[in-house]
Formats: C-alpha cells, sequence, structure tokens
C-alpha cells in the first residue's frame, strides 16, 4: 500500500510535458507561463479517494475557484483541442455534448488543421487565449488566426472545475446553434456604395460590419457576383431569429461581387463613426426625414447592430408617442396646465419623478420639457390598454414588424398592456423596446408629418413594398408636439446638447433603468431642418449628458 502511495504521489506532482515544454503551475501564477506548441500532454491522473475495506466518499467542492484550478482545467482543455482529442476537451467543459458536436466540426466542416493555442495570463476565472491555423480546401490554405477566452466555473453537481461551455469559446462570431463552415460560398459577395458611390469597407467604416453582411445576405444572388470559397459562421435558428446575418470569416478564394448602391452619406457616416467611437456601448441613426433614406448608422461595438437591432426600453424618447396620444385624446395641450405631482400610484406601483420634482401650476409644455414621468403616468386611468400600442402603429409605424429597409432591423415593440406596466409604458419602461433607428424614425414623422419607412437601399433595386403608416396626425396634434420638441430643445432637458444647432429643431432627452445597471442608458432623440437623428449610450446615464452630444454633433453637420 505505501508503495502505491508513492507511486501516486510521484504520479500527481510531477510536471505536465506541453509540446517538449515543461509548464508547471505554481501556487496563483497565471497560464501566461507556458504555451501550447503542439505533441503530446501528459494525462491526468485520478487520485485514489478511499481505502480498500472502508466505503468511498466524496464531498462536494464549493468556494471560490483557486488559481491552480482555473489554470489546469484550462490547460487540460485546449492541449486536448490543440491534439485534436475531442473527446478529452469536451470531457474538461461542463456541457460535453454540446462541446464534441462544435469541435468535431471544427476540423471536418472548417476545415482548420494545424491548430496552435496560446492562453495570456489569467484574469480570475478567464483566460484569454490566442488560436492560430491552416484553412484548407480543395488544395487552397490559408492561415487563420484570432482571439478567445474561456472561463473556468465549478460543475453542478460535484464542483470540479470545467471549462463553462459557451460556442464562443470557440470562436467570439459564434452563438448557440452556429456552425462554421467552409466550402463555397452560398452567398456572392457584394461591393457596397455610399450614396456617393464610394465603396464601404469595415477598414473605412468599422461599425459598418453587421451592416454589410446583412447586404451581402439579402443582395449577394440578386447583385450579379458570383460566390468563393471561405470559412463563415452559418447562423443556427437563435440567431436566426435575432435576425443575424451568415458571417465569413476567411476568403481561400474571391468570388466576384455584385454592386449595390445604398444611401449613406460618406460625411455623415464618417462622423457618426468617430462620435460613437468616443463612448462605450454608444450607437446613433441620422435619417433624411423627407425620404426616410438612412444617411449614418454606426455602434460602438462591431459584433452586434444595436442601432438597427437593438431592443432597449426608450425611456423618456417615448414621451413624444405617448404626448400625440393624450394630445388628440384631448387629455393634455401644450400651453395648458397639467398636473406634475412628485408621485402618481397607478395599478400598484408608485412612480415618481427624477430627484422627485414637481412643477406646481405649470403647462403640459413645462412637464414635456423637464420630462417629468407622474405628468404622464397620471393619465393612464383614462387610457385603454391599448391606447399606446395603437398609436405607435398607426401613426408612427412602430410594432408590427414590417419595415423593408435594406438589412435585418428589429421595428420597436409596444405590446399591449394594463395597469402599472401600462402606466410603465408611457414613459417608455414596461415592455416598450426601441433602438436608435426607430427614434430617429420618430423625429422624422413629427419633423415632416408623415410617417416614412427608413431605408439603406432603394425599393426600386429589389421592387420591394415599404410599410406604411394608417394614418397621420392632425395639423394642430402635430403643431404641439413640435411645439413641445422645440421648447425642449431650447429650454429643457435637451438645451445644454442642442447649444449651437440653430434653424428648425426639436429634441427629446431620455433615460431607461435597467436591472442590474448602476447608471440609466441616456437617449437622445432630435431634428433639425431635414435630418433627423437618434442615439443610445448604455450604462452612462442621462440622455442629455451622453447620447444628446452625439446626435447634437451630426445634426450641426447638416445633409
Amino acid at each position: 500500500m505505501g508503495n502505491r502511495r508513492r507511486v501516486a504521489e510521484r504520479r500527481n506532482t510531477r510536471p505536465a510535458v506541453v509540446g517538449g515544454v515543461i509548464a508547471a503551475v505554481v501556487g496563483g501564477a497565471g497560464l501566461a507561463a507556458y504555451a501550447l506548441l503542439g505533441g503530446g500532454a501528459a494525462a491526468e491522473n485520478g487520485t485514489a479517494n478511499s481505502v480498500a475495506g472502508q466505503p468511498r466518499t466524496k464531498s462536494v467542492k464549493t468556494g471560490p475557484l483557486s488559481a491552480a484550478e482555473v489554470t489546469t482545467t484550462a490547460r487540460r482543455f485546449l492541449t486536448a483541442w490543440q491534439q485534436g482529442q475531442v473527446r478529452q476537451a469536451a470531457a474538461a467543459t461542463d456541457d460535453s455534448a454540446a462541446a464534441t458536436a462544435l469541435l468535431t466540426g471544427y476540423t471536418k466542416t472548417a476545415r482548420v488543421e494545424g491548430v496552435t493555442l496560446t492562453p495570456g495570463p489569467r484574469t480570475g476565472d478567464k483566460v484569454p487565449f490566442t488560436v492560430r491555423g491552416t484553412v484548407t480546401h480543395k488544395g487552397v490554405a490559408k492561415p487563420l488566426s484570432y482571439e478567445s477566452a474561456l472561463t473556468v466555473v465549478r460543475r453542478a453537481g460535484d464542483g470540479e472545475p470545467r471549462v463553462a461551455w459557451s460556442p464562443a469559446v470557440v470562436h467570439p462570431d459564434l452563438r448557440e446553434g452556429d456552425t462554421l463552415v467552409t466550402g463555397e460560398a452560398g452567398t456572392p459577395p457584394v461591393r457596397a456604395l455610399d450614396r456617393d458611390g464610394g465603396e464601404l469597407t469595415t477598414k473605412k467604416y468599422p461599425s459598418l460590419e453587421p451592416v454589410l453582411d446583412g447586404l451581402r445576405e439579402k443582395y449577394g444572388k440578386k447583385a450579379g457576383g458570383t460566390a468563393g470559397v471561405e470559412l463563415r459562421v452559418v447562423r443556427g435558428k437563435e440567431s436566426k431569429a435575432r435576425k443575424l446575418s451568415d458571417k465569413t470569416l476567411l476568403e481561400l478564394s474571391e468570388g466576384t461581387p455584385g454592386t449595390v448602391r445604398t444611401t449613406l452619406s460618406p460625411r455623415l457616416q464618417a462622423a457618426a463613426e468617430r462620435q460613437v467611437a468616443a463612448r462605450a456601448r454608444a450607437s446613433v441613426v441620422v435619417l433624411k426625414p423627407s425620404t426616410g433614406e438612412i444617411l449614418a448608422v454606426a455602434n460602438s461595438s462591431r459584433g452586434f447592430n444595436t442601432a438597427f437591432q437593438g431592443s432597449l426600453a426608450p425611456g423618456s424618447t417615448m414621451k413624444v408617442v405617448t404626448a400625440s396620444l393624450l394630445i388628440e385624446k384631448g387629455l393634455a395641450s401644450a400651453d395648458k396646465a397639467h398636473p406634475c405631482p412628485k408621485y402618481f400610484t397607478y395599478g400598484g406601483w408608485k412612480f415618481q419623478n427624477d430627484d422627485k420634482f414637481q412643477i406646481k401650476g405649470g403647462t403640459f409644455k413645462a412637464s414635456f420639457a423637464r420630462s417629468c414621468n407622474t405628468a404622464f403616468i397620471s393619465q393612464a386611468p383614462k387610457l385603454k390598454d391599448d391606447d399606446l400600442t395603437r398609436q405607435a402603429q398607426q401613426v408612427f409605424g412602430l410594432s408590427l414588424n414590417n419595415w423593408a429597409v435594406g438589412v435585418p432591423t428589429f421595428d420597436g415593440s409596444v405590446p399591449v398592456q394594463s395597469q402599472a406596466q401600462m402606466g410603465a409604458s408611457l414613459i417608455g419602461q414596461g415592455g416598450v423596446r426601441m433602438n436608435p433607428l426607430n427614434m430617429a424614425s420618430v423625429s422624422a414623422t413629427v419633423k415632416s408629418g408623415v410617417f416614412r419607412q427608413p431605408y439603406l437601399v432603394a425599393p426600386s433595386v429589389d421592387g420591394r413594398t415599404l410599410a406604411t403608416a394608417r394614418r397621420t396626425l392632425s395639423a394642430s396634434t402635430l403643431a404641439q408636439l413640435r411645439d413641445l420638441m422645440s421648447y425642449t430643445a431650447a429650454y429643457g432637458t435637451a438645451a445644454e446638447a442642442m447649444a449651437g444647432v440653430s434653424g428648425d429643431v426639436g429634441a427629446k432627452t431620455g433615460s431607461a433603468e435597467v436591472d442590474g445597471q448602476k447608471k440609466p442608458n441616456g437617449w437622445f432623440t432630435a431634428y433639425r431642418g431635414d435630418l433627423a437623428a437618434a442615439g443610445v449610450v448604455q450604462a452612462a446615464g442621462h440622455g442629455g449628458e451622453t447620447a444628446g452630444p452625439i446626435v447634437a454633433a451630426l445634426l450641426k453637420l447638416g445633409g
């Protein structure tokens, strides 16, 4: 027994040999101390936890992961993956079935060979790593390189450390159900042009990446190009539900691109890129109210087009829609007295204003300009549950899922709700969800007097039909709504951001509270002449201070 114990001890204390490099994990050392260079790795040996004649007991591990647990688990997974030992790599995760499927496809369908995985320094339970390999198909080979990361967690049931499985571990662009495929592309590439005929590229406009992917998916086969051979992300059911497009990761042989002209303004697009680059999690859209043409779209994050596909509570920018409803219903009038108490209780919820302010003897215009929540929620008892939904759909063209922009979009959602949730919807919370494209369209509708569906590619290109609204606002309601937005831009919560924006202007700020965030999402929507724009900066604070300067800077440039 003693000899067996000494052998077990020797086996479990020797350093692991990784591709000829001895890698020892000591105390809090991170994975940066070694690199996976190919070749064999020593198998991890289990240790007996029972003594002959005694029952085997097993305790569940709990508590924070140690540095050694994180580094050892990451090393085990990365070494097995690098060696093509799919079963062993999958066993190092907390979802071996899903890991096996994707890692098997990495070789068989993605055709990635000669993989080298180089971990970086550990940060807590997370380990970044670099992937390098070669993609080979029918005699054509190209190098592949990208960054990824993994997180180690305790497995449910026994508390053993395992890699938390996610498709993003294999490649950061992968989501649940997506696959990596190398072969002839199903869709030819496109050469996208701006409104002046200049080429739109991700090198020039980094945040257009998802837009260009969407243009290819929509117009690749219609634009007259021929497909090449490439490694691409093929979207699964979940991603398609989110309207995510297939994504090219590496071209092995170029196809012949077709040409698609967009409505983007090179001057405004470049300016929008600069504006969002200065802030984290910022998105903005600029429209032409007289036509619906999209002149600029930009996001701080390149991976997801929040500006077109985001689904976020718009906060008080939604009060533009609500104000039009209240005026039409005779429940508010710009220059007439309107209540703005500190609190208003509806449906069992006690609503309040920012900093619990109140306006005594003020007008509806004053309440709108200062963004008084209770001025709107106080009218909830006089409204039907579906009034706001019908207003958004029939006047502003929202929440019908029928926009044909030319790339995937989320067209806003204003569900029918009741009691407290209905009251919250009036101020852009509750179940209301929007993105900058939707809210720029709201300002454009106010400016032009009629809803014109935004579009990125002219409908004449493919004969598609644009969405329309069922009705327009009366002249009186429209005049009051413009007055409210103009007053807010000059004297209300939007005044600081809109200072220096001259001409026929209107604006509305918004702040949307989000569970788990210390700061709200900041919103801003505005128009100037024949430009309308909206932006959001997530988890950054009030809209007038965050999204406002972005929108105002673009409006100052003119059309």
